[in-house]
């Protein structure tokens, strides 16, 4: 089948989503109970479920799978690894961190002069310096030596992810009873109090990150087959590494502070396209973020759904989903024999 086909399917499968994910929850609302309301009877309250609670709860989902997949693409590219994602690198624990310092310690508006930073929410500023912190760390312990292999890397990442997890978990207990219960329900992950005001706050950040990574994805297809050959290309390498570094974290930091950190969304979405379209990352990319959006929002109908009218933080099912499909990799599934070295 050609890429273009794929990337077509792939498309109008997402737009399937987008509409009728929306219908689905407690109680599902048709077509017809939202343009047959009436502001003088109950059915009018359909359509306030529909366009003020499920509507951007499916958009910032669908945001946060293409952040998230975005992100594990660029990681499994740079490290040639398909188990480097946000999360087994560190990088989602650490904006979590930063997340959770701002929350936590009863940052005052005043610390910038309003509730942000030229525009931004101060729980984004703090969870994207988390997130550069966290993949600097990481970053350097891979080139402090030569010869340190990617297995190295993710034992650095996983080690840089217990150790923000423990000082997350250090807060959680220094807190009161409410507190902690926020801290537990947060690092779950989920799209439950997601509203508009939310979904602009992230979407300047995957906007831009998104913008970066999709200008460098020929740098990106030369460092995937190895720094040598991409600077005998003329790829300027650290400096292509930095900027990407850089967007990542800017995407994962908006995510985070919104959602929550949501793990294994980065490493499977890239993964199952990669085995469908191949590893050229000009068609690679876009199947990524479209297949990471539908991936996340149909995950977080499923959460919906599955024992309502509770609920199930999205953070859980994919989790569900993901260690199978981690151990899947490990043992050698799909391309990932070839790249674990």
């Amino acid at each position: 089948m050609k890429k273009t086909t794929i990337l077509l399917i792939l498309m109008l499968i997402a737009v399937a989503v987008l509409l009728l994910t929306p219908m689905i929850g407690i109680k599902v609302i048709t077509p017809g109970d939202l343009f047959g309301a009436s502001e003088l009877n109950s059915d009018s309250m359909d359509s306030y479920i529909f366009w003020k609670i499920r509507v951007p709860r499916v958009l910032t989902a669908f945001a946060a799978g293409i952040a998230l997949s975005l992100c594990g693409m660029v990681f499994q590219a740079m490290f040639r690894n398909p188990l480097a994602t946000p999360f087994t690198l560190g990088v989602s624990s650490g904006a979590a961190f930063g997340a959770a310092v701002y929350m936590l310690a009863g940052m005052p508006a005043a610390l910038f002069g309003f509730s942000g930073f030229f525009g931004f929410s101060g729980i984004s500023v703090f969870s994207f310096l988390g997130a550069m912190l966290a993949i600097s760390i990481v970053y350097g312990v891979t080139t402090l030596k030569r010869g340190f292999s990617t297995s190295t890397m993710l034992l650095a990442g996983v080690a840089i992810s217990f150790f923000f997890s423990s000082l997350i978990l250090f807060f959680q207990y220094m807190s009161d009873f409410s507190q902690s219960f926020r801290i537990i329900r947060w690092l779950m992950g989920g799209f439950e109090f997601a509203g508009y005001d939310s979904l602009l706050n992230m979407v300047p950040f995957i906007l831009i990150g998104t913008a970066i990574v999709l200008w460098n994805l020929n740098e990106l297809n030369l460092i995937a087959t190895g720094d040598d050959i991409a600077v005998s290309r003329g790829v300027n390498v650290r400096a292509t590494k930095t900027i990407l570094f850089f967007a990542t974290s800017l995407m994962v930091s908006g995510v985070v502070a919104i959602c929550g950190p949501i793990g294994f969304v980065g490493m499977m979405a890239p993964h199952i396209c990669r085995l469908l379209i191949g590893t050229n990352h000009k068609y690679l990319a876009p199947a990524t973020l479209i297949f990471g959006g539908l991936f996340l929002t149909l995950c977080d109908a499923l959460s919906r759904t599955i024992i309502a009218p509770a609920e199930i933080p999205v953070g859980v099912i994919t989790a569900l989903l993901g260690g199978p499909f981690f151990l899947w990799l490990l043992l050698g599934g799909g391309e990932g024999r070839g790249m674990l070295r």
